[in-house]
């Protein structure tokens, strides 16, 4: 049979099973470096990337910033700290106190309040009580001024009378043109004043153990102000203080139709003692 006969019993050339043209057979095309499965290396020899030295361009790690300072109350000793604590507690405490006094001083009257009556205007009275005239149905209309004299032991063994210092009007010009006026310019005066008359009747006779602070408050705010004026002179020392009110109507708009006298009306104190202790200065 001839070698080229395509019968099925024919040779099979290079063409045939396992030859160059056969799909199953692979082959490299020529002048590959390709290794063969017989020339590649054991899985053990293949070095692991534990094993692979570090590259020499990495960045190191960034160092670990320092602990921030400790600051305020932190930054204190235990025992100072402690001691600031309490600080914080006592004072806490007060302004929950005052704050609770306060409430129930301006509150309508309750069991809490009519049982601590006493509590609670020993505590608000006479330099936290409250004044609520801005908010009456017929609000103040009224300019009051307080003024003050003395009786003054002279050097020479004499008594001489000063003239009426008119206090109101000297805290007046105090607080006109200024931003911030202080808490006495504005408000001593006249709470001393109110304090006085809510409790003293028509004869200006105390009523009850409130009647007798208010006056003691009032007259020890005349001797220190008759002290700041030097009323008593060189040498001199005040031995009475007499003080009075004056009262006169805010008057009404130019449209209002209402007539209202302008004329003051004077409230006049008898003459007060002023104790040996207070004579020099209000206070002794």
């Amino acid at each position: 049979m001839d070698a080229y006969d395509e019968g099925s019993h024919a040779r099979h050339g290079r063409t045939g099973p396992g030859g160059p043209d056969d799909p199953a057979s692979p082959s490299a095309p020529p002048g590959s470096d390709v290794p063969s499965s017989s020339d590649t290396p054991p899985l053990s020899d293949v070095p692991s990337s534990s094993d692979t030295p570090p590259t020499p361009d990495a960045d190191p790690p960034p160092p670990t910033p320092p602990p921030e300072p400790r600051t305020g109350v932190a930054a204190l000793s235990l025992p100072y700290r402690i001691a600031a604590a309490v600080a914080l507690g006592t004072v806490a405490v007060v302004v929950c106190a005052h704050l609770g006094m306060t409430f129930l001083h301006v509150a309508p009257a309750n069991t809490v309040s009519k049982k601590h009556a006493e509590t609670i205007e020993d505590w608000i009275y006479p330099e936290f009580e409250q004044n609520w005239k801005l908010f009456a149905p017929n609000p103040l209309q009224q300019n009051i001024s307080v003024q003050v004299r003395a009786e003054v032991l002279t050097p020479d063994g004499g008594v001489r009378t000063t003239g009426w210092y008119d206090l109101s009007a000297e805290d007046g010009r105090a607080i006109d043109g200024n931003l911030l006026p202080s808490h006495t310019q504005q408000n001593e005066l006249r709470r001393a004043w109110d304090f006085f008359v809510a409790t003293h009747d028509g004869e200006d006779r105390p009523v009850g153990i409130r009647g007798t602070l208010a006056e003691s408050y009032l007259r020890r705010i005349m001797v220190m102000r008759l002290g700041r004026s030097d009323a008593a002179g060189p040498g001199g020392v005040v031995d009475q203080i007499q003080v009075r009110s004056r009262t006169t109507e805010v008057p009404p708009p130019e449209w209002s139709e209402e007539k209202v006298s302008t004329k003051p009306v004077y409230r006049t104190l008898p003459w007060w003692s002023v104790p040996q202790d207070e004579a020099r200065g209000g206070i002794g």
